[in-house]
Formats: structure tokens, sequence, C-alpha cells
């Protein structure tokens, strides 16, 4: 079978989220890594290079190189996995979009709504397959809901209550602050944009919803927390959601959530029953029927869609962990690819697309824009109202 060629910018030796895509896309043997620059210190690439057995000669001092380079040759790479700070995920992915390669890039997809509207543009018009890890959705038991929602198994969507709560923040910054002490990345809003939590965790929240019940965000009312308060942006966000036609729903995510090292999870009401999913039991699914019994739905099991049992690595009874997830994104991604080059008809297979990570931008700006005039209704997608 004809495999995929990818290579990787960021992500090197120590680096957690590179390992996790890297680990992911091997899950499936659709695609084999053979290029990188894996860090902006080139010694350090090599040696990523070196534990990973990639050839030295193709590991690169810089993106722009690497892109140059692995376009003109012709056994080159196919896509691009970014897994570096947020604000060079537009230039990056630019790059190698000019060069004819397609990309996966780790969310969020940009740090501006008008750069992701950019990157989306530039997409469109090169044909350029332009995928987003949102890792969360890559549960097989997620595809499960949405297909029994679509299939109506809880009615009409009622209500929708989302979240995403993690405790890094509080577990990792001092309350105090010294004067002039300079902060991680992550807290610099010239590296992440003009939101922390929202554009961090909400994101997930937000892109948890859309793939599990087919839903989108059409307004939001926004109020952020910020703790400690030395930091220059928000650790805590609620959220009151207008999803259309009468739905309303809520987010919340949190850095600040003590005990709560990542819950993420979503709870769908309906006229005739209600699903509800957290990542603490990542392949179970609570269905409970309007006066009736609630049962635990698991992954794998005969009674599961095809869309959600082809994703499963593990076996009924032994639960897919947050790897296989990104290994559940990456093997539609793969498979649509590679329909793509032979130029055959690709199913249709579901994974973050470019079209999910501009929703997730003009979600956070948003949610910003809603806080910073006083927690009101900013409208996050006008096209799409009604």
């Amino acid at each position: 079978m004809k495999k995929l060629r990818f290579g990787m910018v960021g992500g090197g030796l120590g680096a957690f989220i590179g390992e996790v895509h890297r680990h992911g896309i091997l899950l499936n043997d659709l695609a084999e890594m053979k290029a990188g620059c894996f860090s902006r210190n080139y010694e350090k690439s090599l040696q990523t290079a070196e534990v990973w057995n990639i050839d030295p000669g193709r590991v690169y001092r810089t993106y722009r190189e690497m892109a140059e380079a692995e376009s003109a040759r012709e056994d080159g790479i196919d896509f691009v996995v970014i897994v570096t700070p947020n604000s060079s995920h537009y230039e990056i992915a630019a790059c190698f979009m000019e060069h004819g390669i397609h990309v996966m890039c780790d969310k969020p997809l940009a740090i501006t709504t008008e750069q992701a509207e950019a990157l989306q543009k530039m997409a469109k018009e090169r044909d350029i397959q332009f995928g987003v890890s949102y890792g969360y959705t890559g549960y097989p038991i997620i595809r499960q809901a949405r297909e029994m929602i679509r299939n109506g198994a809880i009615g009409d969507i009622v209500h929708v209550r989302v979240q995403h709560p993690e405790d890094w923040v509080i577990e990792s910054v001092s309350p105090e602050q010294e004067a002039g002490a300079k902060l991680p990345w992550r807290f610099d809003p010239k590296s992440v944009g003009a939101s922390l939590c929202t554009g961090d965790l909400g994101t997930h929240g937000e892109q948890l919803l859309v793939q599990f019940t087919g839903l989108h965000v059409k307004r939001v009312l926004a109020m952020f927390d910020t703790y400690p308060k030395y930091l220059p942006l928000e650790t805590n966000t609620t959220v009151l959601l207008d999803l259309g036609g009468g739905i309303h729903g809520q987010l919340w995510a949190s850095q600040i959530a003590i005990g709560k090292p990542c819950s993420a999870g979503i709870y769908v009401i309906g006229s005739e029953g209600s699903l509800e999913w957290n990542h603490e039991t990542p392949s179970m699914l609570r269905y409970t029927k309007r006066n009736g019994t609630t049962e635990i739905l698991e992954a794998g099991k005969g009674y599961t869609y095809p869309e959600s049992s082809r994703l499963c690595y593990a076996s009924v009874g032994h639960h897919d962990g947050f790897n296989e997830a990104f290994g559940s994104i990456y093997r539609s991604y793969c498979e649509v690819l590679l329909a793509k080059k032979e130029n055959r008809k690709a199913k249709a297979y579901r994974f973050p697309t470019i079209d999910d990570g501009v929703d997730g931008m003009r979600f956070v700006e948003a949610c910003v824009k809603s806080h910073t005039n006083g927690n009101v209704w900013v409208e996050v997608k006008p096209e799409t109202i009604g």
C-alpha cells in the first residue's frame, strides 16, 4: 500500500505535543516521517532526527529551507505537521502552501481571525488539504454521538453544556510574581494573541460542540476572570452560547480548576433524550432516553456506528487514549489525502478542517469583544445566523 510522506516543524525532543502527533500518525501506517525542522537549534533538530531515524540530509535549519527543498524533490513530503507556538502558525502554514504542500496545524489556527481567513483563502485557491488538530474530537465515541444525534436518537436538541477545565496554570504559576520577571511564552499576548484560556481551551470546547452535535456557535456573551491577577490574559472563561434555531448553551473553560487535570466534557439535552461524555472516561457515552433508562455505550461494541468503530485502536474494554484520538484524526486526514493524490473519490471521513479552525478564531475574537465591551452579545459568524 502506498504511504504518504510527511515532515514536522517544531515538536523536537522534549516537546509533548510533537510526540503526540508523531505517535498518532504512526498508529495508522498510512504515512512515514521523512523530514523536519524540529527546533530553532539545528543541533537539537539533528539529535531528534537521530532518535526518530530521519535522514540527516533532510533535517533543515529553517522551515523556509525545508519547504523549498522538499517541494523540489520527487520524493518530497506530501504534508507538513506544524507544532510550534501559536504566533508562528500563520507564516509557516502560508509558506508550505505556497510550495504546494498540504498542512496539518496544531490548534489554534492562528492568533487573529484575519490570519486564519487568509490561510483559508489560500488553501481553497491552491486546493490544499488543511487539517487542524483538535485532538479531543478524535475519540471514536464522539463520532458515535454525532451519528446518534444525526439519526434522531435524542430528538431535537434543546440545550448544550460544554466544558474544558484544567489546573495547569494554578499548579505551575506562583500567586506572587516579582516585578519584571519573564513569563513563559504561553502567557505572552505577542505569542498567543488576545486570549489565553479561551484560545487555549475554549476553542477545544467550541470544536467539541461542533463535532459532537453538528451545531455552530452563532453568538456569544462572555465573561473572563484572571488569576493570578498579574497575568496579562484570562485564565477562566464563562460563555453563554446562541446556537441558532432557539437553541442555547453554556461553555466553561478554565486553567485554574483545582482537581481537574483535563476534564473536557459535553452534555446535550434533546427532546427525546440526552447524551453525555467526559474525557475522564473517554471511551464511554452516557445515553438516557426520556422517561427511560440510562445506558453506558462503549466504543468498539457491535452496536456502534461504522464511523465510530472504524476509529478504534484497542479492543473492547481497553480504552483508546489521547495518542489514539490524534491517530483517529490523522487516519481520516491521510485517507482523504491519499484519495486526493490518487485522483479518486474520497469517502466522507470527518476531521477538523481549516474551516473549523477559522470558526475557532472567530469564536475567540467574539468572546474577547463580548468581555471587553461589558459582557454583551456578539455575533460569531454573521453569514450563518438564522
